[in-house]
């Protein structure tokens, strides 16, 4: 008898069988993810505050029909969040595979929900919001003065309900059962609701003009090029999100936060005058940031992170005490110290050789390590979509490693709490009596894997492990 799991398929709450193409995949897309949002308290409730609703009970509804100009308009769906005697009300439009979103399109729907007193338009694709409060689309401003706009990529949308997966946020047993059957949905191929996983059409033309360097910063293909790696800043932040349940964000100061064109402008002129295209990602709780480089002449991708040397101690119990840090940390991994009133750094060594030998980067005993540059890098990708070869998979999955296999075990460190004078004998005011708690273990007695003095920080893992 042939077994159940050869030839039966299970039922699904969201099936994808029978999905024949884009506008399909839009429907089904769309009746799913608004069903989740209003079953789902916790998740409705996440991504709705996203988008400015207020908490309350969310209702939600499918294919509208609106007459705007005696033409008539039939939205993807409709939210409606009530609260007391308060409803709010926004339109949804969502785009599935690697269908984008049309400004014309947006623009009728704001119109719409301006005539009926609707507060939003929520967009939904596979195109990545950088930045909060900027649209993938241009949209004329005025059209925004009453009616919010917001976009939701479903790179977003997958991370968020992962995160509530992982952390069990949502209290219900059934509905997180029914979260669990819509990430699974959106999780296959079939669905459309794509990850960030390509760098454009002008991707290759420009990767090579950088390498040539024959780029210039205004030229469209540039821009478009920023504009993609911005998505993929994000992504990468994403995919991070995913595995630690937390969420992980683009580090921006304020005013590149506050003007992005300023921002992608910056990063173009970057991009034609070196070649290379950079970011930096923020993990909740890490000791340090995330920087990324690309360096498209060299086809390289950095990692990078810099960490603060203890304030006490010699030069080489100061290395020790990192690599203390780093004993499970991948053997390539350059570190580079750098000292008080260097004009430049030193010099770079791989862990394998500083377990060696401690004391390589010591140029003189009394050298004052101020910091640590660690750096982790690989041969970025020149494909432009995802796969084998592909540049998005190149930087992911370095990102990934990067922290996996360094950031997480990283500690800053911090100066020894003050003794009280006294308590041990001492005269009042008598600062000669110390302790090996006191700073860092001498290096002659400490060794580069933990020795048998007190750690400064007991050696850790920031984050639990992850594979």
């Amino acid at each position: 008898m042939t077994t159940a799991d050869e030839r039966w398929q299970p039922a699904r709450l969201f099936p994808i069988t029978g999905i024949g193409g884009a506008d399909e995949q839009e429907r089904r897309g769309c009746s799913a993810l608004l069903a989740v949002i209003q079953a789902v308290r916790e998740f409705g409730r996440e991504l709705t505050t996203r988008c400015g609703a207020p908490a309350g009970t969310i209702e939600t509804f499918i294919e509208l029909p609106f007459l705007k100009d005696k033409a008539r308009f039939r939205p993807d769906g409709l939210i409606r969040v009530t609260r007391g005697q308060r409803a709010w009300v926004a339109l949804v439009e969502v785009k599935a595979g690697h269908n984008d979103l049309s400004p014309e399109q947006v623009a009728n729907y704001l119109d719409i929900a301006r005539e009926q007193n609707f507060d939003a338009v929520i967009t939904i694709s596979h195109e990545v919001a950088t930045t909060p409060g900027v649209h993938p689309v241009p949209v004329d401003k005025r059209k925004v003065r009453k009616v919010g706009l917001f976009h939701l990529s479903w790179s977003r949308i997958h991370t968020e309900a992962l995160i509530q997966q992982t952390t069990h946020a949502v209290s219900d047993p059934d509905q997180a059962w029914l979260l669990s059957e819509f990430i699974r949905y959106i999780e296959d191929p079939k669905s459309g609701a794509l990850d960030f996983d390509d760098m454009g059409p002008s991707w290759v033309s420009v990767r090579n003009a950088a390498a040539q360097q024959t780029l210039r910063a205004n030229d469209k293909e540039t821009l478009d090029v920023v504009t993609r790696f911005d998505q993929l800043l994000a992504f990468c932040g994403m995919e991070l999100s995913r595995r630690l349940g937390v969420h992980v964000q683009q580090r921006l100061s304020r005013a590149e936060r506050s003007d992005q064109a300023n921002r992608l402008q910056t990063q173009a002129i970057e991009l034609a005058n070196a070649g290379q295209l950079s970011g930096s990602l923020q993990v909740p709780n890490a000791a340090v940031p995330v920087d990324i480089l690309v360096d498209l002449r060299a086809n390289r991708v950095d990692c990078t992170a810099v960490l603060g040397a203890p304030l006490a101690g010699r030069a080489t119990t100061r290395i020790n005490w990192l690599l203390r840090q780093l004993k499970d940390s991948p053997a390539n991994l350059q570190v580079v110290a750098t000292t008080a009133r260097a004009r430049d750094a030193g010099p770079s060594h791989a862990l394998s050789a500083l377990q060696n030998d401690p004391k390589l980067p010591v140029e003189h005993a009394q050298a004052d390590i101020r910091s640590f540059t660690l750096t982790l890098s690989q041969t970025a990708g020149t494909k432009r979509g995802q796969g084998r070869g592909s540049f998005v998979g190149s930087v992911t999955s370095l990102v990934d490693r990067f922290y996996a296999e360094v950031i997480q075990y990283l500690k800053a460190w911090t100066p020894p709490a003050p003794k009280p004078k006294g308590d041990s004998g001492e005269e009042a005011g008598d600062t000669t009596a110390m302790t090996k708690r006191d700073g860092p273990p001498d290096a002659d007695d400490s060794t580069t894997t933990g020795g048998t003095t007190t750690d400064l920080i007991p050696a850790g893992k920031a984050v639990a492990p992850w594979t």
